[in-house]
């Protein structure tokens, strides 16, 4: 079902809710007309915080227009005349179209939030397993608790004003009379006597109704002092219930995010619930104060100016920690910084917006720890509000780093395992400058290179970092070891986002790659349940016989992947993660012809066609291996067109003839004549398996020959016609 169809089916506080996301700024009649253009458009896919973006932003906008025009064309009288109206307000979205598309986002993320929470509350079993639609209830309902408990204290504030203001007019009184007590020695003894009996009579009265009062107004004031103190409690509690818990759990989700997790979503949910604790933990500090004010202005000896000044050191603390943990990074800078290359990262204070900290846009200032020589340029940035979302936010766009000069590394640290991080902090004060805040915020660990062919080692740090860091950690410590169960996961995790696939490594890949992180030969997954897997053995120490680590081998495999055979994963046309051995078990049971696919053991970021046929030099079957094909080999010639050309290869393991599985992905031939009248040559994979001098003992194939000519071919074809025929006639 649509969700505006839904969104009209609110009620209530939700229903009021979703009117209140629409106005000037984007009338809800749009929303109406042309609902089902809105959900269809791709919002999600713009980033908001990349100004190259607002190209498609502006498209957006043209569409926007467009079918509105549309609509105010086909409709009649009154709601054509109406939609007319409602184009002129898009006019002030020209100059920074990302704002409608910020707007828009916000929009249709609340009403979806407000549908669901809705629908969980008509069909609670209909939830998520992990229960999180009763925890926002409880939210919600401590909220309504608060509210409620805020609103007490009002009230009983109030009576205690209205008290007070009696008791002073009737002290008062009491000291007008004692004047006129006094006066009364002027007058003959015989009215003074008269007169005296009266005023004596009423000042004893009052004198009594003073003195319960006072008592009265000392109690009033020491039972709103107690509520007060259950208010401040209950709003701790739930603070660290969204401070310590879902706030803490969405930056947890964000650090996973860095290593291909689900992203870690949005954070309005967490501002409203922010925001609502501002609203109420200010409300009550503003109570606190006016009973202060009363206490000042009637001073009556007990507990209470004591407990007063307890209860306004708490909600000062309760405050304080929500303005300090709401000050967060929203958008992480990368976690891999290259030197004179330019990055971003975005700052948002959750509760700025309900604390009128934009009145007076503070501003924020980047700077990386841990380095003795090193500069951030364009490190500074004031904060904007932005009234459609309500957020209070810094985007740094053009960050830079400069001047590296690194610290003293000792033992085998090298200079990718430094882990560093950008701290962001600022000033500002709230409430009239009762209040001054200086806030600080770290970034996830960052590792530093100067070269590109850092970057690998580097990722192995941040993902190892990411994967296993603790919440309350000091800066920035990891186990050494871990479980190999919580590495599959991490790899696992990374593995599926950089290949951009629902095809994770399986329970055999995630053996194969055991087998080679621990050299064994176990096919149980059960024997590696409980073996832990060292930083060493991850990326420092390099594999038995080979000059590269577990991780430079699996990151080679990920390039691989996903620069050009991203689709035939997906396709389960490629087993991969296969020794030389198990490629041959499989394959000697099919018919010739048979081959697959399976990662080099041998060189990093490389894959084999290994395949069944008969050995032309003896009576016998084999199976043979092609020398592995890299990212060089397939910018030359993709992998479907050089398995097309291959003859020999007839079935993709286990019995899918080829053409089924790849001619989809081949290059089309290509005999037009082009430009100036010449056909463009092209380039075949060819091997010869009778007689070949190329053929060695185990089956294997030296094409590093032949694929150099070819490299050599298609460079010379590259050419400019001029440059390769220079000097000789056409």
């Amino acid at each position: 079902m649509a969700l505006w169809i839904q969104a009209q089916q609110l009620q209530g506080d939700a229903l009021l809710q979703m009117q209140s996301l629409y106005g000037q700024h984007f009338p809800i009649e749009v929303r109406h007309y042309l609902a089902q253009w809105l959900e269809a458009q791709p919002w999600d896919a713009i980033d908001l915080e990349n100004q190259q973006e607002e190209f498609k932003a502006k498209r957006l906008l043209d569409g926007l227009i467009q079918e509105l025009q549309k609509k105010a064309e086909h409709q009649m009288g009154e709601d054509g005349f109406l939609l007319k109206i409602k184009l002129g307000h898009y006019s002030s979205y020209d100059p920074c179209p990302l704002e409608l598309v910020r707007c828009v986002k916000h929009i249709l993320y609340t009403e979806q939030r407000l549908v669901q929470e809705a629908s969980n509350a008509s069909s609670p079993g209909s939830g998520p397993v992990d229960g999180t639609p009763q925890k926002y209830q409880q939210i919600n309902q401590t909220f309504e608790e608060l509210r409620v408990m805020t609103q007490d204290t009002e009230n009983d504030l109030r009576k205690l004003q209205h008290s007070q203001e009696y008791f002073i007019i009737q002290y008062q009184e009491s000291l007008r009379i004692q004047a006129q007590l006094s006066s009364l020695a002027s007058i003959p003894p015989a009215e003074r006597v008269q007169r005296e009996s009266g005023l004596q009579s009423r000042k004893s009265t009052l004198e009594v109704w003073l003195t319960r009062e006072a008592n009265t107004l000392q109690k009033y004031r020491q039972e709103l002092a107690e509520k007060h103190q259950r208010t401040l409690a209950l709003l701790r509690k739930q603070q660290t219930v969204i401070i310590d818990d879902e706030l803490i759990q969405w930056k947890r989700r964000q650090q996973l995010a860095g290593n291909g997790g689900p992203s870690e979503g949005g954070l309005d949910i967490l501002q409203a619930w922010c925001e609502k604790l501002a609203d109420m933990i200010w409300q009550n500090r503003q109570q606190i104060r006016r009973v202060e004010h009363l206490t000042q202005q009637l001073p009556i000896p007990g507990p209470t100016e004591e407990l007063l000044t307890e209860l306004n050191g708490i909600v000062t603390d309760i405050i304080s920690a929500l303005v300090t943990s709401t000050f967060i990074i929203e958008k992480q800078p990368p976690q891999v910084l290259k030197t004179q290359t330019k990055f971003s990262a975005t700052v948002r204070l959750l509760v700025g917006g309900k604390l009128n900290v934009h009145m007076n846009p503070p501003q924020v200032k980047a700077t990386i720890i841990s380095y003795k020589t090193l500069t951030i340029l364009n490190n500074n940035c004031v904060m904007e509000y932005h009234q459609t979302t309500g957020t209070l936010s810094a985007h740094f766009r053009t960050m830079s780093l400069k001047r590296i000069k690194r610290s003293d590394r000792r033992g085998a640290e090298s200079v990718t395992e430094e882990k560093f991080t950008v701290l962001f902090e600022s000033q500002f004060s709230v409430g009239g400058n009762e209040l001054v805040f200086h806030v600080k915020t770290l970034s996830l660990p960052v590792v530093v290179i100067v070269h590109g062919s850092q970057d690998n080692n580097a990722t192995a740090t941040v993902l190892w970092d990411n994967a296993f860091s603790e919440p309350g950690r000091v800066p920035f410590v990891v186990p050494d070891k871990v479980l190999w169960p919580q590495l599959c996961e991490a790899l696992n995790m990374k593995y599926k986002s950089e290949v951009q696939s629902d095809r994770g490594l399986s329970e055999d890949n995630l053996v194969f790659l055991a087998q080679k992180a621990f050299s064994s030969s176990s096919n149980n997954p059960e024997d590696y349940c409980n073996m832990t897997i060292s930083w060493s053995q991850f990326n420092r120490e390099s594999l038995p016989g080979r000059n590269f680590t577990f991780w430079q081998w699996f990151d080679g495999v990920i390039e691989l992947m996903k620069k050009h055979l991203k689709s035939h994963w997906n396709d389960g046309a490629i087993l991969g993660f296969l020794n030389k051995q198990q490629a041959q078990d499989m394959l000697m049971s099919k018919p010739n012809g048979t081959f697959l696919l399976r990662f080099s053991d041998s060189e990093i970021g490389g894959i084999t066609i290994a395949w069944v046929a008969e050995n032309p030099n003896k009576a016998e079957r084999m199976v043979w291996n092609l020398m592995p094909f890299t990212t060089k080999d397939f910018s030359i010639r993709s992998l479907a067109d050089r398995i097309s050309d291959l003859n020999h290869l007839l079935f993709l393991y286990p019995n899918q003839p080829k053409e089924e599985v790849f001619s989809r992905y081949c290059t089309p031939p290509n005999s037009k004549a082009v430009g100036d009248g010449y056909v463009k040559p092209e380039i075949k994979q060819v091997v010869k398996v009778e007689n070949d001098p190329m053929l060695d003992t185990e089956g294997e194939f030296d094409l590093e020959e032949t694929m150099d000519m070819a490299r050599q071919v298609e460079e010379f074809l590259r050419q400019p016609m001029e440059t390769q025929w220079s000097g000789q006639q056409s």
